[in-house]
């Protein structure tokens, strides 16, 4: 039932027939109807009698108006979210850490600007994905996000070692990947390696972590004016000053050093302040 609700969370203004909630959750179509029945019944979906799709219902609203309350922070950052997005004139998002996965839990700027794959979709919380999550983490989750993508292999240890090392001294995370090469970083992770030979899920862990060091220390190297940036992402922390979610810039273009230090800057701004907000809060408790 609640891949259905996140189903037509994600598809946005596109509304869903019933084949295709079929198709894209792999249902017989007497669990689907069952389904859509009850979530209709309750409100939460809502089918159109004439087109015959389906959307979110109106039961969801009251959902949505009381998160703001019962989740603060995850309030702030939304808000932090939109106002840079207005700011810097790019696309942002807030990611949050479910377990061992990462969630896109909000979106802001033009729909167009989206990077590929990811709005809604569960991400792994695994090497090239959560960098700015994983870079201010507690030593062991550190050693459990790197474990994920290097295995025992201590070359590939070292080299990710570096990478959350590198960030924390910037401050910010910087994806420099290309649109193409994050477009194959998400196939790549959302294949069922479980199923595949030994020998080939060997690869594919190489494969992500060989995009992970392409697309996060390409500032080794200042030699090149431009390059192309995905995401500049920055940490925000709860009231135990535990890392909780991350706030990300999605420029989706080539900027220069100097572009993307005021980028990084008004982020971690917008960050610090969400930070101190909780702090202040305790202090008046």
């Amino acid at each position: 039932m609640l891949d259905v609700v996140e189903l037509l969370a994600r598809s946005g203004n596109l509304r869903l027939r019933f084949s295709d909630i079929v198709r894209e959750l792999n249902l017989t179509q007497a669990t689907a109807h069952a389904i859509l029945k009850t979530l209709c019944d309750r409100g939460w979906a809502s089918r159109d009698p004439v087109a015959k799709t389906f959307s979110l219902g109106p039961a969801l609203g009251v959902v949505a108006a009381r998160t703001d309350t019962a989740r603060p922070l995850a309030h702030a950052a939304r808000t932090a979210a939109l106002r840079l997005s207005r700011e810097v004139g790019y696309a942002t998002s807030v990611v949050e850490r479910f377990g061992d996965s990462l969630v896109v839990t909000a979106f802001e700027g033009d729909p167009a600007s989206q990077p590929a794959g990811i709005p809604g979709d569960r991400i792994p919380y695994a090497p090239p994905f959560g960098v700015a999550l994983a870079a201010w983490d507690t030593e062991e989750e550190q050693r459990a996000w790197i474990r994920r993508g290097a295995g025992d292999d201590t070359d590939r240890i070292q080299r990710l070692e570096r990478v959350l090392e590198r960030t924390r001294e910037r401050g910010f995370d910087i994806d420099w990947t290309t649109p193409a090469l994050a477009q194959a970083v998400q196939m790549v992770a959302t294949l069922d390696i479980d199923e595949m030979p030994t020998p080939v899920r060997h690869i594919i862990d190489q494969l992500l972590v060989e995009f992970t060091t392409i697309g996060f220390l390409s500032d080794d190297n200042p030699g090149r004016r431009k390059r192309p940036v995905v995401t500049i992402a920055a940490p925000v922390f709860d009231r135990r000053q535990r890392v909780d979610m991350m706030v990300a810039v999605h420029p989706l273009c080539q900027l220069s050093a100097r572009q993307i230090r005021v980028i990084g800057k008004k982020l971690t701004d917008q960050t610090a302040a969400i930070t101190e907000s909780q702090r202040t809060v305790d202090r008046a408790v």
